[in-house]
């Protein structure tokens, strides 16, 4: 655990899911409330009740603009939690909503959002069991706030923990990364190209589902790659697992329009949100079979094998470039894209 936070004010760095974030997370609120189960930082808290594994997360989306080409703030609140609850091996059995509502929101705005919300959780096949509503003055929640919480029930096969990482496991990723933060980028108008680039906003349930039945429990971790984005997930599984992970940079997924955009801004796009996909590690031995069976699932055809886990750099993320040389691929440090999600 970090040391004690000391900022004195919360800025947008804070809600990066970079450094800044770790700081807040670790030193404030962890430090304060920490508990075995909390302790783990996994993306859902894994519980024992009358025999069962209980997976539950919580997660509460700000996104602007709410709308976005391929998705919505509606609809993100559900692929949001419902992919938190899959990658933690679970099942989902109910999800909770709770919204804050600007007085002055256009109702068929709000109306557009559950509708949305409604259809997500329909293709996830979840239900929306509970919620709550609260209304504040003009100008003070951007048109509306959502929370969503869900609970899942943990498939036996699904024993994820990186502690059971060892070298030599197999590094994958589901698809092309960091659509996600440039679609909103350029719904924003943030940058000056034309695309008709979309969000990856998605339940990752099936592929999740896909995966366990094939390799149940040589799967070792799975994590998606929200805030942050790549590296700062694989940065967290070093950290907790203290061994290495080597990225073959080359043979990570990413449309050109993601890649353009990235070099432009001088953003790199391992640091760039997700939302559709996900990071697993798995028995070296058995990713050939990952890969067929994610690639047997519709939107996981470009999932591939990016990189190994290594007894070298023991907590630390190094980058192989295409042209044969490393580099330390660290937290994100900064905000190069607020409200993301």
């Amino acid at each position: 655990m970090s040391a004690e936070f000391n900022d004195e004010q919360i800025s947008m760095q804070h809600g990066s899911g970079g450094q800044a974030t770790r700081r807040l997370v670790d030193g404030l609120f962890a430090a304060a409330l920490s508990n075995d189960v909390l302790d783990a930082m996994g993306d859902a808290a894994i519980l024992s009740a009358g025999g069962l594994r209980l997976a539950m997360t919580t997660d509460t989306f700000v996104v602007s603009p709410h709308t976005f080409p391929g998705g919505s703030i509606g609809s993100l609140a559900v692929h949001g939690t419902v992919n938190d609850l899959a990658v933690s091996g679970a099942e989902p059995i109910g999800l909770t909503a709770g919204f804050v509502l600007e007085a002055g929101l256009e109702v068929e705005q709000l109306r557009e959002q559950v509708r949305a919300m409604s259809d997500a959780a329909r293709e996830a096949g979840v239900s929306v069991i509970a919620g709550d509503t609260k209304v504040v003055e003009n100008g003070r929640a951007d048109g509306m706030y959502i929370n969503t919480a869900g609970v899942g029930l943990v498939r036996e096969e699904a024993r994820l923990d990186p502690a059971l990482v060892q070298p030599g496991d197999a590094v994958l990723v589901s698809g092309p990364i960091g659509d996600h933060g440039i679609a909103i980028m350029i719904a924003r108008d943030e940058i000056d190209i034309e695309s008709d680039l979309g969000s990856d906003s998605r339940s990752v349930l099936p592929l999740t589902r896909a995966l366990i039945d094939t390799l149940g429990s040589s799967i070792r971790w799975m994590r998606d790659a929200t805030r942050g984005g790549v590296a700062t997930v694989l940065n967290e599984l070093a950290e907790s697992s203290r061994a290495g992970v080597i990225v073959e940079e080359a043979a990570v997924p990413l449309r050109d329009e993601v890649r353009g955009a990235c070099e432009l801004l001088g953003l790199d796009p391992l640091h760039v949100a997700n939302e559709g996909q996900f990071i697993a590690v798995v028995d070296g031995s058995r990713a050939d079979e990952a890969l067929d069976a994610l690639g047997g699932v519709s939107g996981g055809e470009s999932a591939c094998r990016i990189g190994t886990i290594t007894e070298e750099h023991r907590g630390r993320v190094i980058g192989q470039t295409e042209f044969g040389g490393k580099r330390v691929i660290d937290v994100l440090v900064g905000d190069p894209l607020p409200r993301i999600c």
